[in-house]
């Protein structure tokens, strides 16, 4: 039995080794051990930075298609070059693939949503990796692609993994997750006392979409305000300078700790030793930092995008920011008041995260198939 994946992540080749970006490779292992064979349609090119690594398998037959975009002029002359042979390629790649996954959203994923209409029969997935929440605002392609999937006169014998447990969606919509830690990381939460001075996380790029300026901004009012406190950042990206020139303005130098990129174990001690991580996030999918602070018992404090309100439990086990200052530094300070809420809180989020691990994640994918 083979599997077919349309998506539009790139795959590269590096002294013969098929190579991705970190994340999705670690969970594509997961599907891949379940199939003889593996096809990948997809872009093979990328002149950006990117966190990669290596496929587990690599007997993976990769057909490299152009990457199409539509948000510039000459993008989209290409795109409508390129596109009706990427649609006979997925078409006749699906005509001898034994179950097709679909990557979404995207432009490979919505071309992939749209050929699988003429597939019926075959046994499909799309993981919907990007916002699923009715009604959120997104681009017209990525609501297209949520309505062709979710519709089951058009798509059939498809199960569509998102993220978040969502109201009056149809039966073939199935809450689902992404993990990072393993049974073997249930590690005894580090015991919090809540003294100052209080230790803030941000963990994530440093781009306008993830307000990384306004978690500082956030730390440096509760300063103001008594609460002695440090911002720990792990990320680079384009808001780097941003972050240094706004710590001078606010006169935060000497409590603003930039540490940028990290391997992953780096990453976990921080979370080991913060009290509370600020994601005020414009967007998200599966906001992976939020679900990994949890599991070590930090205390979330995020923007209500995609399914966080429904990880945070509508606030019990984290805060939700609005983003208008005034107002979330008061419900911040509020919590910060209450230390044996603040411990109940943090006990309850890694309560739940830790329900959602990596032996989870594979025994979900198995029953999938």
């Amino acid at each position: 039995m083979n599997i077919l994946v349309i998506s539009s992540a790139p795959v590269l080749k590096k002294d013969g080794t098929y190579m991705a970006y970190s994340p999705y490779v670690r969970e594509m292992d997961f599907w891949f051990k379940y199939f003889e064979g593996v096809v990948i349609v997809c872009p093979s090119k990328y002149d950006k930075p990117l966190l990669k690594s290596s496929f587990k398998r690599q007997d993976i037959r990769l057909v490299s298609v152009n990457p199409i975009s539509i948000d510039r002029f000459l993008s989209g002359l290409k795109a409508i070059v390129y596109t009706p042979k990427i649609l006979m390629t997925i078409f006749f790649e699906m005509l001898s693939a034994d179950h097709i996954h679909l990557r979404c959203p995207g432009n490979m994923g919505l071309l992939g949503a749209l050929v699988q209409i003429f597939f019926p029969h075959k046994p499909k997935t799309a993981k919907y990796a990007g916002n699923w929440k009715p009604g959120a605002r997104q681009p017209w392609s990525y609501r297209f692609q949520k309505w062709i999937l979710s519709n089951t006169y058009l798509t059939k014998n498809m199960q569509v993994l998102v993220y978040g447990e969502w109201l009056n969606q149809t039966p073939n919509v199935k809450a689902f997750f992404t993990a990072s830690y393993s049974e073997k990381d249930k590690v005894e939460i580090p015991k919090r006392k809540y003294d100052l001075p209080l230790r803030f996380l941000f963990v994530g790029s440093l781009s306008p979409g993830k307000q990384p300026v306004y978690a500082l901004a956030l730390v440096a009012e509760l300063i103001k305000r008594g609460f002695p406190s440090e911002l720990h950042v792990y990320g680079e990206g384009p808001e780097r300078e941003k972050l240094n020139e706004t710590a001078k303005e606010l006169g935060m130098e000497r409590q603003l700790f930039l540490h940028g990129n990290q391997p992953s174990e780096a990453v976990k001690e921080a979370y080991a030793k913060s009290h509370f991580l600020i994601l005020p996030s414009k967007s998200e999918g599966w906001p992976k930092v939020v679900a990994e602070a949890m599991w070590w018992g930090v205390i979330p404090i995020a923007t209500p995008v995609s399914c966080v309100p429904w990880m945070l439990d509508s606030g019990k086990r984290g805060v939700l920011l609005q983003v208008d200052l005034d107002s979330d530094v008061q419900k911040v300070q509020e919590h910060l008041l209450d230390k044996a809420k603040l411990k109940i809180m943090a006990a309850e989020a890694a309560t739940w995260s830790r329900n959602y691990t990596l032996e989870r994640f594979d025994a979900e994918i198995k029953k999938l198939l």
